[in-house]
């Protein structure tokens, strides 16, 4: 990810950023239009072509736009009534880290810029709207008048946009997409990325004999993303080699350091690094691939609590909990070296293994469903998609894993029908995993 796109992606994350710009437009556009009625006056040419029933007189212009600007006024903030709804549902019956799916959809940003910018128009149109040089007819108010069309038609996609997002199948979905959308965008297939940089550097033993350069960050927060390519050849440039100390979703503080530096050739201002971690105060799930899946496990806990009790959202979310580890499955998430065209050492991270995915997304859902039958059985489902589309590696991790799986059901006693369930569950995994152990050794 480049500088520019990093620095894109902060401006279009701030819920204020597209309202803000639609409103700088509708300023313009709204000096642009009554400049404009001045030169549909004066051109007899342009006043011909336009019908009459377009243009209107100083009292039905200012009776139009002060409509108008109620009207819009009052839709925005009913809109914003309606966020706030949606959020209050978010935090009580899905996730606090689920609330920036919705805050963030370039919809919801988008539908408020809209309203505001129309009320922007009309009110400062209203404003700069006069009789002056002669001028007693205008073309600014029906501008307004299709602006105010337009916006109606955008408030009822509004309410439907709610109340898609408003049904925890849609944000489970919309959360599992965009984890998938950045795994696939982050991570090489393991197939494509045998030819990269050796997975055990001498290098890396090598230099780690010497002191490196200690970098602090300034502000402390969440690790969001690296820019790995800029980075990488900015490295090369001054001849270093860099270590990361954190994670990807980490909470980074100013008094551990973040970089260790190890200058090969020259000296180099170790602060001129920063600029390509980003550190914000909250996670995301751009490059952060752990926080997806947190959000699913979250979602999937409160679906069990007691006080909500909806196994089969529990389900859903372990369902799109397979969907995200089948394709991790596929990728060489644990790389951590990186070299550069010339095969040298440059970049050294922290990476997760395929097992911690593994275990994080479900050790939390089997302790608290270990007497739910429906959702142990998702679970096991869900292990059987992972381990049916990768190979043989996480197959043995997909094996270790139900094993751990299993020794949560010995400790408890199901009935016959629920036992049989199980054996059959289990034994399609065992045939997946390769497995010796037949399904009357589960219980």
């Amino acid at each position: 990810m480049s500088r520019l796109q990093t620095r894109l992606l902060q401006l279009r994350s701030s819920f204020l950023f597209l309202p803000s710009f639609y409103s700088l437009i509708a300023i313009a556009l709204a000096v642009l239009f009554v400049q404009l009625d001045y030169y549909i006056f004066y051109s007899t040419r342009l006043g011909a072509v336009l019908p009459s029933a377009f243009f209107t007189d100083l009292a039905l212009a200012q009776t139009l736009l002060g409509a108008i600007s109620a009207s819009l006024l009052t839709m925005t903030t009913i809109s914003f009534s309606t966020i706030m709804v949606v959020l209050t549902t978010y935090l009580s019956q899905f996730s606090p880290r689920t609330l920036q799916n919705f805050v963030n959809d370039h919809h919801t940003q988008r539908i408020l810029g809209v309203f505001i910018s129309g009320f922007i128009f009309s009110i400062v149109t209203l404003l700069l709207l006069r009789e002056r040089d002669g001028v007693s007819l205008f073309f600014s108010p029906t501008v307004a008048v299709i602006y105010a069309i337009i916006c109606v038609g955008f408030f009822v996609f509004f309410i439907h946009h709610v109340s898609l997002w408003i049904q925890v199948s849609n944000l489970i979905h919309q959360i599992s997409r965009n984890t998938i959308e950045a795994i696939q965008k982050n991570y090489q297939n393991k197939e494509n990325s045998y030819h990269d940089a050796p997975w055990d550097d001498w290098e890396s033993a090598e230099i780690k004999r010497t002191e490196p350069l200690f970098v602090y960050i300034k502000t402390p927060g969440y690790l969001q993303l690296i820019e790995l390519e800029a980075l990488i050849e900015q490295a090369k440039q001054d001849d270093v080699i860099i270590e990361l100390k954190f994670q990807l979703g980490d909470y980074v503080d100013t008094f551990t350091p973040c970089l260790h530096i190890w200058p090969l050739a020259k000296k180099v201002d170790p602060n001129s690094y920063l600029p390509y971690f980003l550190i914000g105060h909250e996670r995301v799930t751009v490059q952060d691939i752990d926080f997806g899946l947190t959000k699913l496990v979250e979602i999937c806990l409160k679906a069990l609590s007691p006080g909500i009790n909806d196994p089969n959202t529990a389900v859903s979310c372990i369902n799109e909990l397979g969907k995200v580890l089948t394709v991790l499955g596929q990728k060489n998430v644990e790389r951590a070296f990186y070299n550069d065209d010339k095969r040298a050492l440059r970049l050294m991270l922290k990476q997760k293994h395929f097992r911690d995915y593994l275990y994080h997304s479900f050790y939390q859902i089997r302790h608290y469903a270990n007497d739910d039958v429906s959702v142990l059985s998702a679970i096991i489902e869900a292990l059987n998609v992972v381990a049916s589309h990768n190979d043989s590696d996480v197959k043995e991790e997909i094996k270790s894993f139900s094993e751990y799986i299993i020794e949560g059901m010995n400790e408890k006693t199901f009935l016959s029908l629920d036992e049989q369930y199980l054996h059959r569950k289990l034994e399609k995994l065992a045939l997946h995993t390769k497995t010796k152990n037949g399904p009357h050794h589960y219980f």
